[in-house]
């Protein structure tokens, strides 16, 4: 074995590990979809817990499939990961030029994300724990009313990704201290498909007219929210095993009760 390359071995196993997140807490409130599960439930109570400062990265997700060879490029079963799993990285434990170390890993399906956040002792969060955070600006917990906060958020999902993504963390972070819930990627959450807006059957007509289109923001709560209508009907078009250039994750914790 060569000198240069036991000087390169010895170098990577000194290495340190990718930090983990540091997570934050959010104090527990009420959320109020955009739209509510039923008539008699506008309002959904949302416990305390830890949420990541901002979505895991390309470095961060290197050291996970290391750790776990199930997870990496090629290995992962079609059932659990598209083909386009981890598409621009360059190879199973290279994430290449087009995937920065400090830039949100992308092309992660539900599975590959919530058997990360498992591997770290967390979980994915919640789609109302979510956006219960993501209503906050840098101002307000709650922003859903403020007329510049919705056109900013307008404008940043206006504008297309680049190619390569640019590092987290970058942007200043919202009341709770969390940053890139908007304008960098979008992001997995547990209960992704479960807000899908349908239609009632005892109604006249075709029932998809109401499922579809724009047509479903008719039952909105709140429809100067198209940028939460937006998130939603984007979580709603996804399956599980799906993967795209844009989607990447952050984790949750449950915050321990005190006995």
């Amino acid at each position: 074995m060569g000198r240069a390359l036991v000087i390169s071995l010895l170098v990577a196993l000194a290495a340190p590990a990718a930090a983990e997140a540091p997570m934050v807490l959010v104090e527990g409130g009420i959320y109020r979809p955009v739209f509510p599960p039923s008539p008699e439930e506008q309002e959904i109570p949302v416990a305390s817990f830890l949420l990541d400062e901002r979505p895991v990265t390309n470095e961060e997700y290197l050291a996970f499939v290391k750790a776990n060879p199930r997870w990496r490029k090629g290995q992962v079963p079609r059932l659990f990961a598209g083909e386009g799993y981890l598409a621009r990285w360059a190879g199973p434990l290279d994430p290449g030029p087009r995937a920065p170390a400090e830039a949100p890993v992308v092309e992660v399906s539900w599975f590959t994300a919530k058997a990360y956040c498992e591997a770290q002792g967390k979980r994915l969060p919640t789609e109302a724990e979510w956006e219960y955070v993501a209503a906050a600006s840098a101002d307000a917990p709650d922003a859903r009313q403020d007329p510049a906060f919705l056109a900013q958020l307008l404008a940043w999902y206006s504008k297309p990704n680049p190619k390569v993504l640019p590092a987290v963390g970058r942007r200043a972070p919202n009341w709770y201290g969390v940053h890139d819930l908007h304008g960098l990627i979008w992001e997995w959450v547990a209960d992704f498909n479960s807000a899908l807006v349908i239609g009632d059957s005892r109604e006249g007509g075709d029932p998809d007219l109401a499922r579809f289109c724009g047509a479903g923001a008719l039952s909105a709560r709140d429809r100067n929210d198209y940028a939460a209508f937006m998130r939603i009907a984007f979580r709603s078009s996804l399956q599980a095993p799906w993967t795209t250039a844009n989607l990447g994750f952050r984790c949750a914790r449950d915050v321990k009760e005190k006995k």
